[in-house]
């Protein structure tokens, strides 16, 4: 049921999930490009339609009343970005406790332009000892799906360039939001 609900709602959209479903049963999931608040409809559009079920990190605002309840149910996992903590750990205990996770991370960190990307995705999956799944949301094409897993090898710039290589070309919802595909640690 939820698989037709979400082709239901992607037709009448006018988009098309692409790819496959992801094989792997624990990864972390790159969300991007993140430009819009419609990028969450979409992507969980693309899990109901692709059977993967989901959790996702977002900031801990979202999670107070009166949707907070709501958020947590549809897979939300509050993150507190201004505190200083061990939350690279916590979420990679999280994936290695469970026998089947798909962990969405929104790598920008926010629908705003930033100049590089969140590494906390890389440094969970490492610690996790999980793949990375590339999702994506293409605007101009109005697709998205699921791409290739990536085990991360520790060589920080070749596994970018992978990344990177896999979402050229890929359009947000807000081109000019979308920044550069590379982590603080390659400035």
């Amino acid at each position: 049921m939820r698989r037709w609900l979400a082709g239901c709602f992607l037709r009448l959209s006018g988009w098309e999930p692409e790819g496959v479903r992801p094989t792997e049963a624990r990864f972390v999931l790159i969300a991007a490009p993140h430009t819009s608040n419609w990028d969450m409809l979409f992507l969980f559009a693309m899990a109901g339609f692709f059977d993967v079920k989901i959790r996702w990190m977002g900031k801990h605002v979202l999670f107070h009343w009166p949707l907070g309840w709501f958020l947590r149910k549809l897979g939300g996992v509050p993150v507190v970005r201004h505190k200083a903590g061990n939350m690279v750990e916590q979420m990679a205990q999280l994936l290695r406790d469970a026998d089947s996770l798909a962990l969405v991370i929104p790598v920008e960190g926010t629908r705003g332009y930033v100049p590089h990307w969140k590494s906390g995705f890389y440094h969970i999956a490492c610690a996790a000892g999980v793949p990375i799944v590339m999702s994506y949301l293409d605007y101009a094409r109005k697709c998205g799906g699921f791409g290739p897993a990536l085990l991360p090898t520790g060589d920080l710039r070749s596994d970018m360039d992978e990344i990177r290589e896999f979402y050229a070309g890929k359009v947000g919802r807000h081109p000019d939001q979308f920044g550069a595909v590379r982590l603080k640690e390659e400035m």
